[in-house]
């Protein structure tokens, strides 16, 4: 539907029933000559009395019934004296009330609004009204002003309403003067504006196509852009041809202004790992943190406690084990060094040398957390050793920072963390700034023991730490290679292995717990993957729903995980009579629908199913289950944490009947079942074939074609990642 074919209603604002200072979003009635229209969507700062003319989209709430949801509102300041009465008696400005505001419109009339805006200090004609308070009346009615203008501005300019409460948090009252002298920092990651939005914009207010204030943006851009890539740095040359062919210059014009942002420490330069990288300073200080302190780390001899060989007899007798000689070597390592990495495939006992190594630590009477990157991993770490595991994030706290505006992890060389050694598991989902506040939060004598497979899919945020750190070859590392031998006998653990070594498993065995099930054509495997959800593995193996994870490589496609959720929401969780339901963008979240977090948010606030525990933070990839829908909110049970998201924040939820396996990693469910039809040859490789047969613990289920599965396991395509974290290492 285009602009011309949004509806469109006018009328007096008669009630704020919502707003969200965060965002702006509100829930308002307009009256409509004469009836009470709800009309909901970003109109920060909006109070009753108000004109509004709203162009947008009629919805159907399934409580309230219909709505407007608006996409271009147009506001008109109260003009007649009994507007500006309804107006100022609402509580839109703090400090008039409805007999304040009356004494004012007696005062001043259709004039009440400007003098207010404009020379406050004449309201101290009306009795009771000082001096202070006449200007703290005035001071909050410019806000409001100000809001009004910049989202008029934001409008005119056709960029999201949403933005004015996000810059007015940031930059206060000259938010707008601010955007206005460079637009560019729309494209900062609190605003989330795309990068042609921005340019646009700026063009349009009269920046020149080769102005330096374009030229840099531009550069700079590119390098925040490539760390969702992977990449802590761009090579010189790569950066500079990036950047010319976004913004159609020359290669000449912004070698001037890259030299200018080195100059100004905005970014930062120099030979690494053969090449001459360009980061965002950030990222520089991460990389070379790391390196150092993961270097005065190896170097590190610790002495180990007296009769060592006797504590690990100990441990092997109270576990009920007898250590191979590899994990024997990783649970004595761990009793000397400082740092140690400890990796290996499934089946291989990494789970037992991280228990051996947990309970050598607890006899040496060390205070040790465990911890993993997401909440499933940390959930399952703390099930497998019996004990309690957190987030690594939950583990370093998360704080305001007054100065920045931003939430930042309290725990830090000021304020570390009280642990006297710390186990990381699913190592390879950590990415470099994680790991940078992580070492910067232990103690200087704190061990670390960091556990994971560096064969699965390398972290979503920038570089590719534990394969860096195992290839450097600078860090303590126990290698686990031997299959023990009730492990062989899962297909899934054999068949992994065999995938990872580059050999096709032979689909035509139906295994035990590894099957295929050969089908061609998009349809097909949709049916076939609804069926085992719903009928066959609940019925046929007692796996119920609850516990099987649909895959897929993609997201889009025939196979992808948005046409797989839409037929598994419909078979495992249809429509019923009052049964909450609530529609956002292209999909209907319902009571019962499994959903995921899509992005860090540190302040959501959750608590505990029936205790007293609560906090802050969910983060991406935490997979819940929709409790209810009542009203505007959707209350979210993820695993006892229970979390409410109001209208405006579901663009952090998404649908988890099936993910990609990307959003798989560091999760291990009952049974898994993977969509393997087609998809770009970046997602369609190994790595992701690998991971996502290495999530199943009871059963694995690939369906589709063998000839994909096959052409997978030979496409060792691994795209390369820009990292100086090894050459640094190996360097020093």
């Amino acid at each position: 539907m285009s602009d011309q074919e949004l509806e469109m209603i006018e009328g007096a604002v008669s009630a704020v029933i919502f707003q969200n200072e965060e965002n702006g979003y509100t829930i308002l009635k307009l009256d409509v000559h004469g009836e009470e229209v709800t009309v909901v969507g970003p109109m920060a700062g909006v109070a009753p009395g108000e004109y509004l003319s709203v162009r947008g989209r009629w919805t159907r709430h399934p409580t309230y019934g219909p709505q407007m949801k608006a996409e271009v509102v147009d506001r008109r300041l109260p003009q007649s004296m009994k507007e500006i009465f309804h107006y100022l008696s609402s509580g839109a400005i703090k400090g008039v009330g409805k007999t304040t505001a009356r004494l004012i419109i007696e005062q001043f009339g259709e004039d009440s609004l400007t003098v207010i805006e404009e020379d406050p200090e004449r309201l101290t004609k009306i009795k009771g009204i000082t001096k202070k308070r006449a200007r703290q009346i005035g001071e909050v009615f410019r806000q409001q002003m100000g809001t009004r203008r910049l989202m008029e501005f934001l409008q005119e300019h056709q960029l999201p309403l949403e933005l004015a409460a996000l810059l007015r948090r940031a930059y206060g009252d000259v938010a707008l003067e601010v955007v206005k002298a460079n637009p560019y920092l729309l494209v900062n990651q609190e605003f989330e504006v795309e990068f042609s939005q921005a340019d646009r914009l700026a063009l349009d207010l009269g920046v020149g196509a080769e102005d330096p204030l374009r030229l840099e943006a531009g550069l700079l851009f590119e390098l925040a852009h490539n760390l969702n890539n992977g990449h802590t740095f761009l090579p010189r040359r790569k950066l500079v041809e990036a950047t010319s062919t976004l913004l159609e210059v020359s290669g000449e014009l912004l070698e001037d202004c890259l030299e200018a942002l080195i100059r100004r420490g905005e970014a930062q330069c120099e030979q690494v790992a053969g090449q001459e990288a360009v980061y965002l300073p950030a990222l520089h200080e991460a990389e070379t943190f790391i390196a150092r302190r993961i270097l005065e780390m190896s170097r590190a001899e610790l002495l180990p406690p007296e009769g060592l060989d006797r504590l690990v007899r100990r441990i092997e007798k109270e576990q009920r084990i007898s250590y191979a000689p590899q994990q024997r070597e990783a649970v004595e390592l761990a009793a000397g060094r400082q740092v140690m990495l400890l990796t290996g495939g499934p089946g291989t006992g990494k789970t037992t040398c991280l228990r051996g190594v947990l309970a050598l630590f607890e006899m040496m009477g060390l205070d040790t957390a465990l911890a993993a990157p997401t909440g499933r991993a940390a959930k399952r770490l703390g099930e497998l050793c019996n004990t309690d595991a957190s987030t690594i994030h939950r583990l370093l706290e998360t704080g305001f920072d007054p100065r920045s505006g931003k939430l930042v992890f309290t725990r830090n060389s000021y304020d570390p963390l009280k642990a006297e050694a710390v186990i990381v598991d699913e190592t390879s989902m950590v990415d470099v700034p994680l790991m940078a506040a992580l070492l910067d939060a232990l103690s200087d004598d704190c061990r670390l023991v960091l556990v994971g497979d560096p064969d699965q899919l390398p972290s979503v945020g920038p570089g590719a730490l534990f394969a860096d750190l195992i290839r450097s070859g600078t860090v303590p590392t126990v290698r686990l290679t031997e299959i023990f031998r009730q492990a062989a006998q899962s297909a899934i653990i054999r068949n992994a292995h065999l995938i990872n070594r580059g050999q096709v498993p032979d689909l035509r065995l139906n295994q035990g717990d590894f099957f295929c099930l050969a089908r061609r054509d998009p349809e097909s495997v949709l049916d076939t993957i609804v069926d085992l959800c719903r009928r066959r593995l609940p019925e046929r193996m007692g796996i119920p729903a609850g516990e099987i994870q649909v895959l897929s490589p993609t997201r889009r496609r025939g196979t992808g995980t948005r046409a797989l959720n839409q037929v598994l929401q419909t078979a495992l969780n249809p429509p019923l009579e009052g049964k909450g339901e609530r529609r956002f963008g292209d999909w209907v979240f319902r009571a019962g629908d499994r959903v995921m977090q899509v992005r860090n948010n540190y302040d959501i606030l959750w608590r505990e199913e029936g205790g007293t525990d609560s906090g802050m933070g969910m983060f991406n990839g935490d997979i819940g289950v929709i409790r209810s829908i009542e009203g505007e909110t959707i209350t979210v049970d993820f695993d006892g944490k229970i979390v409410e998201y109001s209208p405006d924040m579901l663009g952090e939820l998404e649908p988890a009947f099936a993910v990609t396996v990307h959003k798989a990693q560091g999760s291990e469910y009952r049974a898994v079942i993977l969509a393997a039809l087609d998809g770009a040859p970046f997602l369609m490789t190994r790595g992701v074939l690998y991971t996502a047969v290495t999530r199943a613990r009871e059963l694995f289920i690939v369906v589709g074609d063998p000839a994909a599965v096959a052409g997978m396991v030979n496409n060792n395509r691994q795209t390369r990642r820009y990292s100086g974290l090894r050459a640094r290492l190996t360097e020093e």
